[in-house]
């Protein structure tokens, strides 16, 4: 854990509630702490994961949603701002200069490059992997959806 940074400290393993609901985002990975039979640290930061540089500095470390260590595997959920436009997300330009919804998808893919690089397996699983409502939020049946991932993350069991 030493490679956390103070603010990445604060949010692992931090419930994230919204309006009585757990967010799909804990409710996915509980179901793969369930299945892999561990838990993840969650919004994990990797020394070499990084943000674009600014002004000759830094980027700042990328979180990602759910780390297993013993197992060197990374877990991203995709809610919908992955797949599609949504503009309460992607109205601000970032301090790069770019989209918010540019931002999101040059990173989703730097997670998939640079994870391999070091030996880090990454499985991202969606929102539209499981029966969803029309705001694009799971209809939460664990059975069923313990079904979906474990078919996503059955390889590092």
């Amino acid at each position: 854990m030493s490679s956390i940074s103070n603010h990445c400290i604060n949010m692992i393993n931090k419930p994230i509630i919204t309006k009585h609901k757990i967010k799909d985002e804990i409710y996915v990975i509980d179901l793969c702490d369930e299945i892999l039979g561990t838990k993840a640290l969650r919004q994990h930061c990797f020394d070499f994961l990084r943000g674009d540089s600014i002004n000759g500095k830094r980027g700042r470390k990328l979180r990602v949603d759910a780390y297993y260590e013993s197992k060197n595997l990374v877990i991203e959920y995709n809610e919908k701002q992955h797949t599609e436009d949504v503009a309460f997300f992607d109205r601000k330009k970032t301090i790069s200069g770019i989209t918010r919804k540019e931002q999101r998808k040059l990173y989703d893919e730097r997670r998939k490059v640079v994870l391999p690089q070091h030996g880090i397996s990454l499985v991202v699983i969606s929102y539209n992997d499981f029966e969803y409502n029309k705001k694009k939020r799971i209809i939460r049946n664990k059975t069923n959806d313990l079904k979906v991932v474990f078919e996503k993350v059955q390889t590092y069991i």
